[in-house]
């Protein structure tokens, strides 16, 4: 199999798994084992379906501001949890590959595989909302077919998310390109860099 399809069984168990209750407040079933890459992926797309639906939920007009304020502060950690699993999953292809012999030519990409994972993973959230908005039996004939069409533009990216994905694993592993991660660095979560926070 290969890694993208891994990817791509996992996220749609997550987010159907997650549908069956379709609440915010689910605890996370485990169906991986601690510390293998299968159970990092689910917890990541566990992560990002939740997200996607508090996002939903804080827009509603009528939400009280007190739930609201809540929910964004929800939003905030659960954006630092996503980033710090997509770092962890940075660390394990950057000891997976470390020993792989470098062509001369070799070049750095523009983003590491987790970050383009990270991206594979709200594509599948896109993809299983559209398909239900495409299908949707209170909406519009126009509504649907407009829908439809954005999910074709939405499965024709998976196309080529998925192959670049692969091809730039295949260019880790020949040596053509390497490895290089830095930290987010994200500074509005941070006491000390925060200069509302610092300054109070």
């Amino acid at each position: 199999m290969r890694f993208t399809e891994l990817c791509r069984e996992i996220f749609f168990n997550s987010i159907n798994e997650y549908h069956k209750k379709d609440d915010v407040d689910t605890v996370m079933p485990t169906p991986y084992g601690a510390g293998s890459l299968e159970m990092l992926l689910w917890h990541k797309n566990w992560i990002d379906t939740v997200q996607w639906h508090l996002e939903d939920i804080i827009r509603n007009p009528q939400i009280d501001p007190i739930e609201a304020l809540a929910i964004k502060r929800r939003i905030d950690a659960s954006n630092q949890d996503r980033t710090d699993k997509v770092e962890f999953l940075d660390g394990y292809f950057l000891d997976k590959y470390k020993n792989v012999t470098l062509a001369a030519d070799a070049t750095i990409n523009t983003e590491t595989i987790a970050w383009a994972i990270d991206r594979l993973s709200i594509l599948s959230l896109k993809i299983f909302h559209m398909d239900i908005e495409a299908n949707r039996t209170d909406s519009s004939e126009e509504q649907k077919k407009a829908c439809a069409e954005k999910l074709a533009v939405l499965n024709s990216q998976w196309d080529d998310l998925t192959g670049a994905i692969e091809q730039l694993i295949s260019d880790i592993e020949s040596g053509k390109k390497y490895i290089k991660t830095y930290k987010q660095m994200k500074m509005y979560n941070d006491p000390a860099l925060n200069p509302v926070l610092y300054k109070k």
